[in-house]
């Protein structure tokens, strides 16, 4: 069972999730393996999806919004053409570039936790 504020990640790529797992953690977030067994992802406060998970991370982001998930979501790509930056833009998503610099994620979802909670 995961609290509502935990991030969610759909990350595919094992060393990647890891990473991110312990950046996140280290900035203080809860983060949770999208894949994991019994995960509800309409109980968390926001998603990070990689675009190549399950061969099209959009595409899971829209079977998602379609069920009623509409939580703030940040998309992760690498070298995004127009036509991604749309499709992620349609499902009112963030899009933040790979390589991951700095602490470029961690911000964002602190701005997108901080619009939803003045919402």
């Amino acid at each position: 069972m995961i609290n509502r504020e935990a991030i969610l990640l759909f990350i595919g790529d094992r060393p990647v999730l890891s990473s991110l797992q312990f950046s996140l953690a280290v900035e203080g977030f809860q983060v949770v393996d999208a894949a994991a067994d019994e995960i509800d992802p309409t109980v968390a406060a926001a998603l990070v999806i990689d675009q190549t998970y399950l061969g099209d991370g959009v595409a899971v982001l829209r079977d998602l919004r379609m069920q009623g998930f509409m939580v703030p979501a940040i998309v992760l790509a690498t070298n995004p053409n127009a036509e991604l930056r749309a499709r992620v833009n349609a499902m009112s998503a963030e899009l933040i570039e790979k390589p991951l610099l700095g602490d470029e994620l961690s911000h964002a979802i602190r701005a997108l936790l901080a619009i939803r909670k003045a919402a």
